[in-house]
């Protein structure tokens, strides 16, 4: 068998380092190490570090309730380290229709993301009617996902679904920031903005989290369900007419928000209300415990590890073309050691042109692109990937270029540049044999750089 090429080698190293940072999202492995049993109790890890402090309880009961993009294998796993028991009966899961699989003791809903639809809804009340049966002493544990808040829609009546989802749209449309539409529909739902919590009380509740929201505030993943949402019903308002767009919003929003202000409607629940006393939370898995990962990995492999960005963010054609002109800089420096570049994040593509892609096969075809232009010398990889598996409307996860990608495409009959323009990265990437494959992950913790630099 003949060695592989320098070139292969590093190609190679990129993979490895960007799939530690799948293993370390792993939800099954994430949630076994957070749960313990010594067959009689119950004990949850407070964070994922090893010697982590501990919440026990003598729960004569456990509700376990999954939803999110990861919730098979996070209820798989819960399902293997509880008591036997201990269960209060089967869980219940919510999860996507490509990730939905038969758990062994759970109810498996598939439903829509990331439009809700009927069936999110059905699983939604479900699972409120599940949880709001947990007595005193009693525990819900709640495994929570990427994707929960599509996954679990509950309007309060009588907005309807569908009324809902036109008043998310029109936030959208007007380029309201995430905080202001998570404002507005933590005040239009049951569940989010802390309603689990409101419903599970007063029994007790732990939420283990997998986040996908980079910076891991824990009001912003799946919409909050079980934290306190510190926003009230007058902000939403304030929001909706700021963005001008109060008087397109169907007349069963208005009236809620309208009931919200005057007390006829429950607040969200606020920091220091007594339902939190008996909530807890841990974060299992996160973009940042990823990239710590990747770091730790390359460390081993004897880079240099230089951490680039930890919320990597923007527009992916210019980001590119910073880690570009930050790599030559380096370069011309004169580089002594092999050097990895990581960034952890989540870029943007503004949609100029017809093509098919994602953020992260933009970037790595602008990074190829913007390395031609900058004469990039050495011998360098650049893998920019989704930790779901899915980039865009695709089958890749995302790019893994070097040198001679431009060149591979222009033998194959593509311009790099105008397919660049329109917006056709996975065409491009695919003749040059650049697109990388790894298929779903089971997991989403956003997005992972790896640049690798030979002297």
């Amino acid at each position: 068998m003949s060695r592989p090429t320098p070139q292969q080698a590093l190609r190679e190293q990129a993979v490895r380092l960007f799939q530690a940072g799948i293993d370390a999202a792993d939800p099954y492995l994430a949630v076994r190490h957070s749960l313990s049993s010594d067959g009689l109790q119950l004990e949850i890890a407070l964070s994922p570090n090893d010697n982590a402090p501990k919440r026990t309880g003598h729960w004569p009961r456990i509700h376990l309730i999954a939803f999110g993009k990861a919730a098979c294998n996070m209820a798989k796993a819960a399902r293997d380290i509880i008591p036997e028991s201990l269960l209060a009966g089967d869980g219940i899961i919510i999860t996507n229709y490509e990730n939905a699989a038969q758990v062994p003791g759970f109810k498996v809903i598939g439903a829509g993301h990331p439009i809700p639809d009927e069936a999110g809804l059905q699983g939604a009340r479900l699972i409120a009617d599940r949880i709001t049966n947990a007595q005193s002493g009693e525990l819900a544990l709640v495994l929570i996902s990427g994707g929960g808040s599509a996954l679990l829609p509950y309007p309060r009546p009588p907005i309807t679904l569908e009324e809902k989802a036109q008043t998310t749209a029109l936030l959208l449309a007007c380029g309201a920031t995430i905080n202001q539409v998570n404002c507005v529909r933590k005040h239009l739902s049951m569940i989010k903005g802390g309603g689990l919590a409101r419903f599970s009380a007063p029994a007790d509740l732990h939420a283990l989290i997998l986040s996908d929201v980079l910076g891991d505030d824990l009001s912003a993943i799946a919409s909050g369900p079980t934290v306190p949402d510190d926003t009230r019903f007058d902000d939403a308002i304030a929001i909706l007419r700021e963005k001008g767009i109060w008087e397109s919003i169907p007349d069963s929003v208005k009236y809620v928000l309208q009931q919200g202000t005057t007390g006829n409607i429950p607040e969200t629940p606020k920091t220091g209300d007594e339902l939190f006393n008996n909530t807890g939370h841990t974060l299992i898995g996160s973009n940042t415990i990823s990239l710590n990962a990747v770091v730790k990995a390359a460390s081993q492999l004897d880079y240099d590890v230089r951490v680039y960005s930890e919320h990597l963010s923007g527009e992916a054609k210019d980001e590119a073309f910073k880690l570009a002109s930050y790599a030559k800089s380096l370069l011309d420096g004169g580089l002594n050691r092999p050097t990895a570049l990581l960034a952890g994040g989540e870029t943007t593509v503004t949609l100029t042109g017809q093509g098919r892609g994602g953020r992260n096969q933009e970037m790595g075809l602008a990074f190829a692109m913007a390395a031609e232009r900058l004469e990039l010398h050495g011998n360098w990889v650049f893998l920019s990937g989704g930790t779901d598996g899915r980039d865009g409307p695709t089958d890749a996860a995302g790019a893994l270029i070097d040198p001679q990608s431009p060149a591979r495409m222009r033998a194959a009959g593509i311009d790099p540049s105008a397919r660049l323009q329109d917006n056709d990265s996975y065409q491009a990437l695919q003749t040059s044999n650049d697109l990388l494959i790894t298929g779903a992950t089971g997991t989403n913790v956003a997005d992972l750089q790896v640049l690798l630099l030979q002297p």
